[in-house]
């Protein structure tokens, strides 16, 4: 029980199964493990939000992605093939020290292909490095805003009265205090296990909701982006699992008057961080003005189903159905920093991406909106 403008409040968390088992198995990760080496294969699943995960043993410590053998697994278990033809591709493509397992034992995240070697539905990494390959000159800069709400096991969102609703919004966003911030065990085990992987984690912030926060990955250039924001999520995922809680990426997990959860991606090439950059930000975001449905569309899974629920035009978001740009404007589509505005150079912020979005999907599609001149409602294929 705790107690909450005076009054006593009840407070019940449902946690995992498996949060209740002895850490004492701990101990046994501190057994010498010989010249071997555990290599955790990750990868995204049907769904395009779900990570799935498996480990295999190898017999030397890869130095490189490139030395790191293909894999294989049950599609059919993972809603990308039928179980008539359900073998699967792993093929490695970023490499990260595992924070759990520690050195000398890795991270490795994977592309999926299918039987006949193409890229699945859900694979847009091939996609997206072909497109980005095109402008590495431009050397296209990201950094992208994950939020995300910790979740019981009964959905209901960590540290809230199991009865009815903690306080309105207000004290939360970058609060301090066991009434204001929920969950900072959480928060700060998983900075610290991105630190350790190696993944561009530069910042973290309790958020507006109670119960929500936010982790920053970048500067990353290029494909780069997409690979250390996933290999994020999934260290999340795993250090929430040691809380028996749930890291939810739900674009509006509490309806009514509480803030959503976005991805608020923000983008540079190196005319606009350059003096005078400003015209090359002007010039990118009238070009995404006239592209507003087909962002909308590859910002969230659902191809923007998702984003209905939370770009309402209220609780700092746009309207989903108008395209707007503003300084300092948190209200609007794209938000050029107050800064950028004085110093004429920098980047800017499109805060439409969903939480659930795909990383390689939102740096894809401003790439080819904003480098590379596409207009309309279908991408070029290359």
């Amino acid at each position: 029980r705790s107690v909450r403008n005076g009054r006593n409040v009840s407070v019940i968390m449902a946690v995992s199964a498996s949060a209740s088992l002895s850490k004492a198995v701990k101990q046994y990760m501190q057994l010498p493990q010989g010249d071997k080496v555990q290599a955790m294969y990750i990868w995204v699943d049907g769904t395009g939000e779900g990570l799935r995960c498996k480990t295999r043993t190898l017999n030397f410590e890869p130095k490189s992605v490139e030395e790191l053998p293909e894999w294989n697994f049950d599609g059919s278990s993972t809603s990308q093939s039928e179980g008539s033809n359900s073998d699967m591709y792993l093929i490695p493509a970023a490499m990260f020290r595992d924070p759990f397992r520690r050195d000398p034992n890795k991270l490795v995240l994977c592309e999926v292909e299918k039987y006949n070697r193409k890229p699945t539905e859900t694979n847009l990494r091939v996609r997206c490095k072909q497109v980005m390959a095109m402008v590495k000159d431009q050397l296209p800069w990201f950094g992208m805003e994950q939020e995300y709400t910790i979740l019981g096991m009964d959905g209901h969102p960590f540290g809230w009265p199991s009865n009815g609703f903690p306080g309105p919004q207000g004290p939360y966003y970058c609060g301090v205090g066991s009434d204001k911030a929920y969950g900072r065990d959480i928060v700060e085990a998983h900075y610290r296990a991105c630190l350790y992987a190696g993944v561009n984690i530069c910042g973290t912030n309790a958020e507006v909701m109670p119960a929500q926060w936010e982790f920053q990955v970048g500067t990353c250039e290029g494909i780069e982006m997409g690979d250390h924001l996933w290999v994020a999520r999934f260290i999340l995922h795993r250090v929430c699992e040691d809380f028996g809680v749930i890291a939810s990426f739900d674009p509006k997990p509490i309806p009514g008057n509480w803030n959503g959860a976005g991805c608020h991606t923000n983008f540079s090439t190196k005319e606009m961080r350059e003096d005078g950059g400003l015209k090359y930000i002007e010039d990118s975001i009238e070009k995404l003005g006239k592209r507003h449905d087909y962002h909308i569309c590859a910002y969230d899974p659902k191809g923007g189903l998702d984003n209905v629920r939370r770009l309402t035009g209220h609780h700092e978001t746009s309207n989903i159905n108008e395209f707007s740009a503003g300084v300092a404007n948190r209200g609007a589509s794209i938000r050029i920093p107050r800064t950028v505005g004085q110093e004429k150079k920098g980047y800017f912020e499109d805060r439409r991406p969903s939480a659930n979005c795909d990383p390689y999907a939102v740096t894809e599609v401003l790439i080819r909106t904003c480098l590379l001149g596409e207009e309309g409602d279908e991408p070029v294929d290359y």
